[in-house]
C-alpha cells in the first residue's frame, strides 16, 4: 500500500462493514464520475460564489470531483464541449478568477481533502481541497510536523500552495513552496487531450519546469492541481517525522494596541520606522528573531486604533526577554504618553495591552485562524525591502486619518529571515530579500458601500506608491506584489501609470519562463482568467 493516512488507518476496519451498509456516499461517487450540480439543484447557490461575496457566477454545472481520474474526465468533457473552465479548491480567491460571467463549468475540488503519506515517493500528500487548518491538525497530530502556511483556517491548499504560502512560521521555516517536492497536475495538450502529469523537483525530470511553475506561479494558469507531494529538500531517505518542519511546542502570543487618539503624524512615523527598521536589521536567515512573526494592523482613525499581534517561539533561550526587547524597540520614542515608554509591567497593565500568553502551538494556530468568509472586500499587496521611506509613511498617515470609513486597514506583516535563504530563481517566488509584506484591505456588507471603499483603497495605494507610478515597482525599497493577493487594478492604466506590467510586479524576471511552461502544457489556453499567465507571442 503506497499511501498511508490517519483516516485510512483508523477507518479501515469500519469501512469493511460500513461500505455495504452505506451503499454509496463518497466511496461510491469515487467509482463513478464527478458529482454534477446544476441550477436545478438545491445546492447550486452554495457552489457559485466563494469567500469574497462580490463575485458570483452562473455556470452550466459544477463538477465536484473526489479523484484525479474524475478531474481528468471532467476537464476532457468540458474541452470537448467547448466549455469555459474555472477551478475552485477553497474558494478564497480575492478577484473574480473563478466566479466570473464566462465560467461555464466549475471544477470543484473541495471534496478532495485527504492528507496522507506516500511511501513510494517518500513524501506527504496533500489534496487541493484541504483547508489549511485541516492540514495543520493532521500533520501535527499524526506526525508532529507542519508547513509554514497562512493563518486563515478556511483557505484551501490548492491555490494557497502554488501561490507561495506564507504565515506565522515563514520567518523560521521559509515558504510552503520551499517544501513542494512534486505536484500532480491535469493538463490539456494541443490536441485537446486531458491527462495527469506528476512533475518533480528533480532537475532531470522532463516535467521539471511544470513543477517550478507551481512553486509560486499562482493558480488557474497551467492546469488543475490534484495532489501536492511535500518534503524538505534532501530528506527523501529520512523518516516522515523528519521531512517537514517541527513547529515549536509552545509559543508566546502577544497582542497590543495604540489608540489613534494618542497618535499624531510624528508618532505614527516613529512607529512605522521602528517596526520596519527592526525587521530590516533582523532579516537574514538564522537571525536571533527568525522564530518571531508579527502583524502591525493600521486601521483607519475611524476604526479606533493600531494593533499588533506577535508570535514568538517560546522554546528558544530567553524568548520572553527577546519579546520584551522587541516591544520596547518598536513602541519606544513615541512620546511620554505612549505605553512603550513605561516599564514592561506598567505596559502590560494598560487596558489596551495584553500580556504575552504561553500557549501550545496548535492552540495558538487555531485561535488566530479566522475564517473571513462571505463578506465583500478588495485587497492589494506590496513587498518592502528597506525601512519605510518618509513619503510612504506620510501617504499612509494621510489616508488612514482623513477618512470616516471603518473596516479599512493596512496590515504590515513581518517577512524575510528563512524566506530569504532561497535564491530568487530557485522557485517561481521571486521576492527573496524583502523584510515586510503589506496587505491593503477594505470590507463592506452592503452594495451601497462599495464605491467609497474601492475609492479609498485605490487612492491609498496610488498615493503610497506615487513615486513609482501608483504601484510598488521593484527597486531598492519596493519589490512588487504577492500573486496570492491578486489585484486586477495592477493591469489598469488608470491605477498603474508606471509602465511596469502587472505580471512583472508578481513574477519579475520569472514571467518569461512561466510563459514557456504555459506554451508547453496549456497551448490552447484552456486554463485562464483575467490575470492568468499569457501564452508567448509566436516567433
Amino acid at each position: 500500500m503506497d499511501n498511508v493516512s490517519r483516516r485510512k488507518v483508523l477507518l479501515s476496519s469500519a469501512a469493511v462493514g460500513g461500505a455495504a451498509a452505506l451503499g454509496g456516499g463518497r466511496a461510491a461517487a469515487a467509482r463513478g464520475g464527478a458529482a454534477t450540480i446544476t441550477p436545478a439543484d438545491a445546492r447550486y447557490p452554495d457552489f457559485v460564489s466563494g469567500s469574497n461575496g462580490r463575485w458570483r457566477a452562473a455556470p452550466d454545472a459544477i463538477r465536484v470531483a473526489t479523484t484525479t481520474e474524475q478531474v481528468v474526465a471532467a476537464v476532457a468533457e468540458a474541452v470537448r464541449g467547448g466549455k469555459r473552465i474555472s477551478v475552485r479548491s477553497g474558494g478564497h480567491c480575492y478577484e473574480a478568477f473563478v466566479y466570473h460571467p464566462d465560467a461555464q463549468i466549475v471544477i470543484d475540488l473541495s471534496a478532495m481533502n485527504d492528507i496522507s503519506y506516500d511511501q513510494k515517493r517518500r513524501a506527504f500528500v496533500i489534496e487541493p481541497g484541504c483547508t489549511l487548518m485541516e492540514v495543520y491538525m493532521e500533520l501535527y497530530r499524526v506526525w508532529g510536523v507542519t508547513i509554514p502556511g497562512g493563518s486563515c483556517a478556511s483557505v484551501g491548499a490548492g491555490g494557497h500552495i502554488q501561490g507561495g504560502g506564507f504565515g506565522f512560521l515563514c520567518r523560521q521555516f521559509g515558504l510552503t513552496v520551499d517544501y513542494v517536492h512534486a505536484v500532480e497536475v491535469v493538463v490539456v495538450d494541443a490536441a485537446g487531450k486531458a491527462r495527469a502529469i506528476v512533475a518533480t523537483s528533480d532537475e532531470n525530470d522532463p516535467h521539471h519546469d511544470l513543477w517550478w511553475a507551481h512553486t509560486g506561479g499562482g493558480g488557474g494558469n497551467f492546469g488543475v492541481v490534484t495532489r501536492y507531494f511535500l518534503r524538505a529538500p534532501g530528506t527523501g531517505r529520512l523518516a516522515p517525522e523528519e521531512q517537514l518542519p517541527r513547529p515549536p511546542g509552545e509559543v508566546y502570543v502577544h497582542q497590543q494596541s495604540w489608540p489613534w487618539s494618542g497618535i499624531d503624524e510624528d508618532r505614527f512615523r516613529t512607529l512605522l520606522r521602528n517596526y520596519s527598521g527592526f525587521y530590516e536589521e533582523y532579516s537574514a536567515p538564522g537571525n536571533p528573531y527568525a522564530g518571531m512573526f508579527s502583524m502591525l494592523v493600521c486601521s483607519t482613525r475611524a476604526g479606533g486604533s493600531i494593533s499588533m499581534t506577535t508570535q514568538i517561539d517560546a522554546t528558544v533561550p530567553d524568548a520572553a526577554g527577546r519579546l520584551d526587547d522587541f516591544l520596547a524597540e518598536v513602541g519606544g520614542h513615541m512620546g511620554e504618553a505612549q505605553p512603550a515608554t513605561l516599564s514592561t509591567n506598567e505596559v502590560r497593565a494598560m487596558p489596551e495591552l495584553f500580556a504575552p500568553q504561553a500557549r501550545p502551538w496548535l492552540v495558538a494556530t487555531r485561535q488566530l485562524g479566522g475564517s473571513g468568509w462571505g463578506g465583500r472586500g478588495d485587497y492589494k499587496s506590496a513587498y518592502l525591502r528597506r525601512t519605510f521611506p518618509d513619503d510612504q509613511i506620510a501617504a499612509l498617515y494621510r489616508n488612514l486619518t482623513e477618512t470616516d470609513l471603518r473596516s479599512a486597514l493596512v496590515s504590515i506583516d513581518s517577512y524575510g529571515a528563512q524566506v530569504n535563504a532561497v535564491e530568487p530563481d530557485a522557485t517561481a517566488m521571486a521576492q527573496r530579500d524583502s523584510i515586510i509584506k503589506l496587505q491593503y484591505q477594505a470590507y463592506w456588507s452592503e452594495q451601497s458601500e462599495e464605491a467609497a471603499k474601492l475609492d479609498w483603497i485605490r487612492t491609498t495605494y496610488r498615493d503610497v506608491y506615487a513615486a513609482t507610478g501608483g504601484v510598488p515597482v521593484p527597486n531598492e525599497v519596493n519589490d512588487g506584489c504577492y500573486v496570492n493577493y491578486p489585484d486586477i487594478d495592477l493591469g489598469d492604466p488608470r491605477w498603474n501609470t508606471s509602465g511596469t506590467p502587472w505580471h512583472d510586479l508578481y513574477y519579475k524576471a520569472g514571467y518569461a519562463r512561466l510563459q514557456q511552461v504555459k506554451r508547453m502544457y496549456d497551448p490552447g489556453d484552456v486554463f485562464r482568467h483575467a490575470q492568468s499567465v499569457r501564452l508567448p507571442e509566436a516567433g
